[in-house]
Parts: structure tokens; C-alpha cells; sequence
């Protein structure tokens, strides 16, 4: 019987699952994810979980706790660094220890480090320790890791040319109804920056980007994106040191100069501490931008339908307006 890894599906889950699956399964070992969030999930991991933690983490403890009995491990990596330049939030270094010491009677956790600042090969080494775990030759893991490899460089492609993560990973299974149909007119374009397990989990952020795609508004998130241009587009001194806050900054630093969008939300959690940061610098780069409206959307595990409903409604048609108001003060 073929060992079973269970992949909680939150955090990097929507950056990493599809090259994680195929190199487990190309060792003859059983991929087991968590689902869809769901309000049972995060009222666990809200028990569970430190007070003080942000809801992406409190989340995670939810799907961990979600995965004891159906999974032989658990893949919680230590991701450090994968760019050379910038981290991952400490919090994230941190998951494989709170979880060890925070839960109880899970199964044993392969917690191998990556962080691309140990050399060119630093990553290869990573995944070839994952592989000698299940007793497996160098050969064989080698093979995994390089169609592991293609598979997220076809992600990412997929990624560019318009899909979100969900609905990359559906096409990558070979799904065909990738997402239902809508017809965006062309009218709206919005961008939603965020973290990706913020932006694209449809129950913490409440259904955001549904409900703009339902109100026909063609939404563009980071993973749209050419990464080589957000990292042009930054003006600071330096980058920020978290990796996902300096993508979603860049981001925003980008879209304003270049336009292209009728309108930018930055999706952020609260009790997220770079995301304190980020946000701030966001609203002060809109000022030079007034063309191009900008709200911020404040989640955690108390976030309500209702309230951001109202709040996307209202946003949309003050755009809509703001655009017809130019359109007809344009000489014919």
C-alpha cells in the first residue's frame, strides 16, 4: 500500500500544489489534500491556534487538524527563500514547529528546508532529501523533480495567460469546466492584490473575486502578472524582506503607473503585520493615481457576506460612474 502525504490545501497550497502533487506521485506516493476551506475548518484552527496569529494561520491549523486520520505525513516545508533576494513571512519558517508543538497526535511532519540562497542546486538537494524518505534511489527522484518542474513551469504559464490558481490547477487535471461563464463586456478590468491563499480561498475572502466576475468585471490577480515586471516596477530603496508582500507591493506599484485597470483592491488579513505595512504604502501610491481607484478590503474570521458585498457594490458603481462621467466629457 502506498504511502499517503497530506497537503493542507491553504498558504502555499496555491503556489506550489500542482509541482508538490506530481513529484509525490511520481514516487508512487499518495497525494491527500484537505478541501475547500469551510467555516468547521477555521472555527478549529481558531481553537488550536495562538490567539495573536492572523486567520491565514489559524486556517492552516484547521486543514492540518482536518488531515490526522486520512494521511501517513504531513508535507509542512520549512520555504525560507526561493528567489535569492527575499523571505517568506516568519510565521511560515515557523509552521512545521507550531504544528509539532501545538497539536497532538498528528502524523510525522517532513519539514525539509528550501531556501535558494544555499547555491544552484540548493532546491534539487531539498526535494532529493524528500525523496530518500520513502527509501526511494536518486534516479527515480530525479525524474520526479524534473516533470515536477515542467508541471509548475505549465502552471505558471497557465497562470499568465489569464487563469487564476484554481482554475489553472482544474485544466492541469484535465478538468474542462474550468469556471462558469461570464460575460465581462469589457467594460471593468479590476486587480485584487493579496496573498494568494487570501485572494483565491473563496470562503476567507468571502467569495471577493466571484462576485466581481458575477458583476461582469474582468479581474486580473498577481499571478497575471510578469513577475520580471512587478520587480521592475518598484520605487522603493530596496525590496520589501517578505516575498509575498513585496510581490503584492510591486504589484500595485506596477498596475498604477502602467493603468490598465479601472480599479484596484488590495485584499488583506487582519493581525498580518507586513500587510500593515503594505497597505499603507499602497494608499499612498494611489494619491499620485486618482484615476484609478483604490480600496482595501480588511478579512479575518469574523469577515460577514453581507458587509463586503455592500462594500464591492458600492465600489463598483462609483467606478462606473467615475467612467461614464470621463467618457462623456470626452470631445467627439
Amino acid at each position: 500500500m502506498a504511502a499517503r502525504v497530506g497537503i493542507p490545501s491553504s498558504l502555499f497550497y496555491y503556489v506550489h500544489f500542482p509541482m508538490w502533487q506530481t513529484f509525490f506521485s511520481e514516487l508512487g506516493v499518495e497525494v491527500v489534500t484537505s478541501g475547500q476551506t469551510t467555516k468547521g475548518l477555521l472555527d478549529q484552527g481558531v481553537r488550536e491556534a495562538l490567539a495573536d496569529a492572523c486567520v491565514p494561520i489559524k486556517l492552516f491549523f484547521g486543514h492540518v487538524i482536518s488531515l490526522k486520520d486520512s494521511a501517513d505525513y504531513l508535507f509542512i516545508p520549512r520555504i525560507v527563500c526561493l528567489n535569492r533576494k527575499t523571505i517568506y513571512c516568519p510565521k511560515f519558517l515557523g509552521l512545521p514547529d507550531m504544528i509539532r508543538h501545538g497539536l497532538t497526535g498528528m502524523p510525522p511532519i517532513i519539514d525539509v528546508q528550501m531556501d535558494s540562497r544555499q547555491g544552484f542546486a540548493s532546491l534539487w538537494k531539498s526535494y532529493l532529501k524528500i525523496g530518500r524518505i520513502f527509501g526511494l534511489g536518486k534516479g527515480r527522484i530525479f525524474m520526479a523533480y524534473l516533470k515536477a518542474y515542467m508541471v509548475a513551469r505549465r502552471f505558471q504559464s497557465l497562470m499568465r495567460s489569464g487563469l487564476h490558481p484554481p482554475e489553472a490547477m482544474a485544466v492541469l487535471s484535465g478538468k474542462e469546466n474550468i469556471a462558469d461563464p461570464v460575460d465581462y463586456n469589457g467594460d471593468l478590468t479590476f486587480a485584487v492584490l493579496g496573498y494568494p491563499y487570501e485572494v483565491h480561498d473563496q470562503f476567507i475572502s468571502v467569495g471577493l473575486v466571484k462576485k466581481l466576475k458575477k458583476m461582469g468585471i474582468r479581474v486580473i490577480t498577481i499571478e497575471n502578472l510578469s513577475p520580471r515586471k512587478i520587480s521592475r516596477a518598484n520605487i522603493l530603496d530596496k525590496n520589501m524582506f517578505w516575498t509575498f508582500s513585496d510581490l503584492a507591493l510591486n504589484a500595485a506599484y506596477y498596475l498604477f503607473k502602467e493603468g490598465g485597470v479601472d480599479g484596484i483592491i488590495h485584499l488583506t488579513a487582519f493581525g498580518c503585520g507586513p500587510d500593515s505595512m503594505v497597505d499603507k504604502f499602497m494608499e499612498i501610491s494611489s494619491r499620485d493615481y486618482p484615476e484609478i481607484p483604490f480600496m482595501s478590503v480588511t478579512i479575518d474570521e469574523h469577515t460577514g457576506d453581507a458587509g463586503i458585498s455592500t462594500r464591492l457594490e458600492a465600489f463598483v458603481d462609483m467606478v462606473k460612474r467615475r467612467k461614464e462621467v470621463k467618457n462623456n466629457s470626452c470631445p467627439r
